[in-house]
């Protein structure tokens, strides 16, 4: 089993004696994405929660990125809409897959995110974490197999803009989630499925994810190995969420082929 020792000592290394697969969250660990999302999200929450205050006379109390950390990050949309107002005492009618996005339900929040993220997205566009590119190819190079393994909607789309549809060998995003009516992070079944879908075990595959419910995905679906990609948050977050390691560099993981 690898290990990561401290710093300039034994770095981490994956090994295919060990493991045959590598399952990447996208968003804040393969791609930048995770800062379009955060604004967007504060964009929605800010919105809605001083509408609330203008409505009751309570304070407005903003949108936190300890609120993004804890309540949003790793989930899907609507879990995510509906764990943050939770976390406030506040609730919204589930409303329709109708709804638009002025409409003031769960539904009507998601799509306003949604379209946000999207305007966000053709502004900046999509840049990658170079480490986490070349460490993809590094694994494929060595003879693992890889998956992408995302709560959003938008996986495709982003993956596309950013060019990286050849890296991965399956993907279990948001829409083949609700496809297949399988319950978002921290529930492992995304992960799961991913690992049926490259016909590897759980415990002959690694979790990268940057999120705090990606990470408890990970640990309760049972994989090898879990790894911490902290982009943001405080030190030692993610391994007390139940990664196995804490790493912010993706250069520092060495790949070696072995023999399965």
């Amino acid at each position: 089993m690898p290990s990561l020792q401290s710093p300039g000592s034994t770095p981490l290394v994956l090994s295919r004696r060990d493991f045959d697969a590598v399952l990447f969250d996208l968003d804040g660990v393969v791609t930048r994405t995770a800062e379009v999302h955060a604004a967007a999200w504060k964009r929605l929450f800010d919105a809605y929660l001083e509408a609330h205050a203008r409505r009751t006379g309570e304070p407005f109390q903003p949108f936190t990125a300890e609120d993004y950390q804890r309540y949003v990050d790793g989930r899907p949309r609507f879990e995510g809409i509906r764990c943050f107002l939770k976390s406030r005492g506040l609730t919204l009618p589930e409303g329709a897959l109708e709804d638009g996005p002025e409409a003031e339900s769960v539904q009507g929040l998601g799509k306003r995110k949604n379209g946000y993220f999207l305007e966000t997205l053709e502004q900046r566009g999509v840049t990658v974490f170079a480490h986490a590119v070349e460490l993809l190819e590094r694994l494929r190079a060595a003879g693992f197999r890889t998956a992408v393994v995302s709560a959003s909607r938008n996986c495709v789309a982003v993956l596309r803009a950013a060019g990286l549809e050849h890296l991965f060998d399956a993907r279990v995003d948001g829409v083949e989630a609700g496809k297949l009516g399988l319950p978002g992070k921290p529930a492992p079944d995304t992960f799961l499925e991913a690992g049926r879908r490259l016909g590897v075990p759980p415990e002959r595959a690694v979790v990268l994810e940057d999120a705090q419910a990606g990470v408890q995905a990970g640990r309760r679906g049972h994989f090898g190995y879990v790894i911490g990609v902290r982009r943001a948050g405080p030190v030692g977050a993610l391994v007390e969420a139940g990664a196995d390691v804490e790493v912010t560099d993706l250069s520092t993981v060495q790949v070696e082929e072995g023999r399965p």
